[in-house]
């Protein structure tokens, strides 16, 4: 258990600090592409203003951070309950908000650390009522079907963004999160593993739904930072990889918590996201970051309604 924490609260200060990172890479981009109107129809960043934010030493550093604290991530999955082990790592969100404010130049208000404690204290409950984590074993069909579940997501989402444009900030950190949130259950239920043997591992459709579930859940995160909040859009991220993950380890896999803890467990979940959707809510980015501060014409805000 001491393990699989530890391993777990690497992975989040890995994916937190890689978010923002990540961030600044991308506003820097979106910044010089504004000039060049590299949006779509609808106000969304393009497919090539969203590759070459990418190309960013900024962006490039975060993704490295990304690779790592997915590996970190992927170890926790196989050693602790999936409720729990990936709300410790959505915790990377309280990093994120941590780090904007010296590398975004971002002001949290007093709601907002608020609601980032409420996740601390949610981590602790959480850490108190686990029990050991279930088994991954599950049927040929339900590796399937998340194969499936995950290429919908995915391609759902890269419509949304080209619909929606600008206002798709918010649903594509969602639809990112529950894109590292089926990437979280491939993980746990992959065969190939322990033992290892190759065969099982390339013949499993879950390997490929944690491709298809990585390197699309990878894309719009970057484009939910590019177009909304950082905190706005890892707080979503935060609520899509963690309750249905969080669900599917309870009801089909058998994660547990220990006797006579389970409404510890339960409103220590509860309060986690509530408290990522707090930090969401309350968020404000009425700071300059760096980048204007550098003289490099900022991007219009998005609708009061949109921001995180």
């Amino acid at each position: 258990m001491l393990i699989g924490l530890l391993t777990a609260i690497a992975a989040s200060i890995c994916y937190g600090t890689g978010s923002v990172l990540q961030a600044v890479g991308s506003r820097k981009s979106a910044r010089r592409e504004a000039a060049e109107t590299a949006r779509t129809q609808h106000g969304g960043p393009s497919l090539s203003s969203t590759a070459k934010a990418a190309m960013t030493w900024e962006f490039m550093a975060g993704t490295v951070l990304d690779f790592v604290g997915f590996a970190l991530g992927a170890l926790a999955a196989r050693l602790l309950p999936l409720f729990l082990s990936q709300t410790v790592i959505s915790a990377n969100l309280v990093i994120t908000a941590v780090l904007s404010v010296r590398l975004l130049g971002l002001r949290l208000s007093r709601a907002e650390w608020g609601s980032i404690a409420v996740v601390c204290s949610a981590l602790v409950l959480l850490a108190t009522a686990a029990g050991a984590e279930g088994g991954g074993h599950t049927s040929p069909a339900t590796h399937w079907w998340l194969l499936v579940v995950s290429v919908l997501l995915m391609a759902g989402g890269a419509v949304a963004v080209r619909l929606l444009g600008a206002r798709a900030a918010i649903a594509a950190g969602l639809l990112s999160g529950l894109g590292f949130g089926a990437l979280g259950v491939g993980v746990r239920v992959l065969n190939g593993v322990d033992p290892f043997d190759v065969g099982r591992l390339l013949a499993d459709p879950a390997l490929y739904a944690i491709g298809v579930a990585g390197a699309g859940g990878m894309y719009l995160h970057t484009v939910a930072l590019q177009i909304g909040s950082v905190n706005g859009a890892t707080a979503a991220l935060v609520v899509g990889e963690t309750v249905l993950p969080g669900a599917i380890g309870v009801l089909w896999l058998g994660d547990a918590s220990r006797a006579g803890l389970g409404w510890l467990a339960v409103a220590g979940f509860v309060l986690a996201v509530g408290g990522a959707v707090g930090v969401a809510w309350f968020g404000t980015e009425s700071a300059p970051d760096k980048e204007d501060r550098e003289g490099i014409a900022p991007t219009p805000p998005l609708p009061e309604t949109l921001r995180g």
